[in-house]
């Protein structure tokens, strides 16, 4: 059994709390095992009986009735043991389709269109269900209804939300139970989506990851927002993964786009194609932060994918540059672990050759924040060239405030500090251990 304690504890910790669980993430990035296997395994382990597990998956065909919130609604309390307390798994919420309150339709069951008022939505009713004494409610959802703005607010402060992703770097080592740094090299190529890791071929799991993009993650892109332009979405997708850890925004992408393809496009287009990735969860952004000034600027960002091997499966697996799949996973795990993460920089006035003042922006690939814990970070793939060390440092020297500076690099060193009191620490490490 792949183990997810991470995920595990937080449900643990949420248990009989009085309000629903809501479990989001891409999908096959194994909600459904978390909440059916490992989760129902502590559950019983703890004294809870079979029969007050109750497990309903929204997917299954026997089930689409009560894609009807209030069908859905009345089966779970018709089923309930009155007698003890009932942990209700509701696999795939989002298919709940939105109706019209029976009471102004004269009890017909109404689906409801957008602007309706009046609406009964899964929403509604995993709240309503969650206030029954003897439930404990915990449901799943995939893709964007399960993040809309109207969803939000319905449960805000309502509901315990856990986000699920692919497994961590830690979580494969820990099962995979090999060399960390041949652990690492496979983890690079393809990533952590569980069947994919459960795969023992290369050539299935490269058939897998690019399969499960193209048939599962596009297909449910393009019917939910009802794209037309499906190869400018496909080349927009390619070109985020090409330009992993490169600070960009829809200006410079469709730039970027119309030199490649030759074709137009607008900015608009390009903002709605990489929020439909962000929705899906596909991709996650880091910000630009002024560790100088102290504030967020959005004009550019960087993108990182959920998963290294559904970025490589974008590009055939040719693997061009294991620098940026090395910054990909350090932000992924840093996210993992609880860390907000943003891209530091800061402006500084230095003397050109000429001796003219000339403004220089610095970057430093992470400012990572967790409570008292502040570091900047580093990530190199080597640096015993002097000139590739001088780049990674340099950053670093004008800095004179107290967050620790840390430069990662992809090589079994141990942890040590350079003349400058960096710390210097080699990727597994730091993965595996410190930033625990």
């Amino acid at each position: 059994m792949i183990e997810r304690d991470e995920y595990l504890n937080q449900l643990i910790q949420s248990r009989n709390n009085g309000f629903p669980k809501v479990i989001t993430g891409i999908r096959r990035c194994g909600k459904s095992y978390l909440l059916e296997e490992i989760y129902r395994k502590y559950l019983l382990s703890q004294g809870a009986k079979e029969k007050s597990i109750i497990l309903l998956d929204l997917d299954e065909e026997e089930n689409f009735k009560y894609y009807d919130p209030i069908a859905l609604s009345d089966h779970i309390i018709e089923i309930r043991d009155q007698n003890e307390m009932n942990y209700v798994f509701i696999d795939e919420i989002q298919n709940v389709v939105p109706i019209l309150n029976p009471v102004f339709t004269g009890g017909k069951h109404v689906v409801a269109k957008p602007g309706d008022q009046n609406v009964i939505t899964f929403a509604k009713i995993v709240l309503s269900l969650s206030k029954k004494k003897n439930i404990d409610l915990y449901v799943t959802g995939s893709n964007s209804k399960m993040l809309s703005t109207d969803v939000q607010t319905e449960f805000r402060d309502k509901a315990t939300n856990i986000m699920v992703a692919p497994l961590s770097f830690e979580e494969f080592a820990n099962y995979k139970k090999m060399d960390e740094d041949r652990a690492l090299h496979e983890y690079l190529l393809y990533g952590g989506m569980p069947l994919a890791v459960l795969k023992n071929d290369e050539v299935e799991k490269r058939e897998y990851l690019t399969q499960l993009f193209e048939t599962t993650y596009f297909k449910d892109i393009i019917e939910r927002y009802k794209f037309r332009k499906t190869e400018a979405l496909d080349e927009l997708c390619t070109l985020l993964s090409t330009c992993v850890g490169t600070l960009m925004n829809a200006e410079k992408l469709t730039d970027t786009y119309k030199s490649k393809t030759k074709n137009k496009i607008d900015a608009d287009t390009v903002n709605a194609y990489i929020n439909a990735f962000k929705d899906s969860h596909l991709i996650r952004e880091a910000n630009r932060y002024d560790v100088k000034g102290k504030n967020i600027i959005s004009s550019l960002k960087k993108y990182y994918f959920i998963d290294t091997g559904l970025r490589n499966a974008r590009l055939n697996f040719a693997f061009p540059d294991e620098g940026q799949m090395l910054e990909n996973v350090v932000y992924n795990e840093l996210r993992y672990h609880g860390y907000t993460v943003n891209v530091g920089t800061y402006d500084k006035v230095e003397k050109s050759k000429n001796k003219q003042s000339v403004r220089k922006t610095y970057e430093i690939d992470f400012l990572a924040t967790k409570g008292n814990r502040m570091y900047y970070l580093q990530v190199a793939n080597d640096i015993n060239d002097e000139m590739v060390r001088n780049r990674e440092l340099k950053p670093y020297l004008s800095l004179n405030d107290q967050i620790q500076k840390i430069v990662v690099v992809n090589q079994p060193i141990p942890e040590r500090r350079d003349p400058n009191g960096f710390i210097i620490i080699g990727m597994t490490d730091f993965l595996l251990h410190f930033i625990r």
